[in-house]
């Protein structure tokens, strides 16, 4: 659910659209375990599924007008699961270095410390930037095709060649967005004393998605 379309968010939880979302983090241990297990054929049919529900749940809260905070929450949340989940599995087997989980990880740790900083000035999330966005595109991409070529050897000499050049430019590209938010954070925390108490509402107007 990418965005409201000037449509009320609401605070609901039992619906459609965060039905499929609750369903969607269920197959995250479910894809870990096909990856670890070395079952790539199935944990990339595991991702199709998560990749018609994602797109399921967005149209449907907009068709039926259930656009839910929790759904806002959900939604980025199964993004990131999925892609530790892909990180972790393809370490365990040594597809992928575990430098590369570390630099992944240590960078959504260190924009979990920005958003506790932020809520302690009275600010909301910073809003998304388009290099965080790029990123997460890239990583989508990369470990789904290192998988493709895992699993099926004759696309392993295109399939693995373009999933390290995706994942080696989103990591770089994910770090320079975190130094992006921590430049935003400063300036707005210094901003704080020229405008008194920190105005959530000019940062909670867009999650961290895709971050």
């Amino acid at each position: 659910m990418d965005g409201t379309g000037g449509r009320e968010v609401s605070s609901r939880v039992l619906t459609i659209p965060n039905l499929l979302s609750f369903f969607r983090l269920a197959l995250v241990p479910v894809f870990l375990v096909f990856v670890i297990l070395a079952q790539d054929a199935l944990a990339l049919l595991v991702l199709v599924v998560s990749s018609i529900t994602d797109f399921l749940d967005g149209y449907l809260a907009r068709r039926l007008d259930q656009v839910s905070r929790l759904g806002q929450l959900l939604d980025p949340a199964a993004d990131r699961l999925y892609i530790f989940a892909a990180l972790i599995g393809l370490a365990w087997r040594e597809v992928i270095p575990w430098w590369l989980v570390a630099v992944i990880v240590a960078r959504d740790i260190m924009l979990a410390i920005l958003g506790v900083i932020l809520a302690n000035h009275g600010y909301g999330p910073l809003p998304v930037h388009h290099l965080g966005k790029v990123a997460t595109f890239c990583l989508f991409w990369a470990l789904p095709l290192l998988m493709l070529g895992e699993a099926f050897t004759a696309l392993a000499p295109v399939s693995l060649p373009l999933g390290w050049a995706f994942a080696l430019w989103g990591a770089f590209l994910y770090w320079w967005a975190g130094f992006v938010y921590i430049g935003e954070t400063s300036r707005v925390i210094r901003r704080e004393g020229d405008d008194g108490p920190g105005r959530s509402d000019t940062l909670d107007q867009k999650e961290v998605d895709g971050a």
